[in-house]
């Protein structure tokens, strides 16, 4: 993740286009929402395992990480929306 205009690439295709629901690609981009700075951050991610919900959830907590790692301040605002935490499930 670095500054930008926006841009979102996840195993080098656009988020729209990987994603390809609306809501997947919302709850995905959800920790920019929330801080209202989506328009301020390129994102680059390489996902792989799981299916495309594990890694829409994973990409999530990344992208909430990378805003934390980048500006402390930010950590409780996300944290209160629940996107500081891993899904601690996994198939049995």
């Amino acid at each position: 993740m670095k500054p930008g205009t926006g841009k979102r690439i996840i195993n080098g295709r656009d988020f729209k286009e990987y994603f390809h629901s609306d809501v997947q690609n919302m709850i995905a981009n959800l920790p920019f929402a929330v801080l209202d700075n989506a328009d301020q951050w390129d994102v680059e991610v390489n996902a792989h395992g799981g299916g495309i919900a594990g890694q829409m959830g994973a990409v999530r907590l990344g992208i909430a990480r990378a805003l934390v790692a980048n500006n402390a301040e930010d950590k409780s605002a996300l944290k209160k929306q629940g996107l500081m935490t891993r899904d601690s499930r996994a198939v049995e």
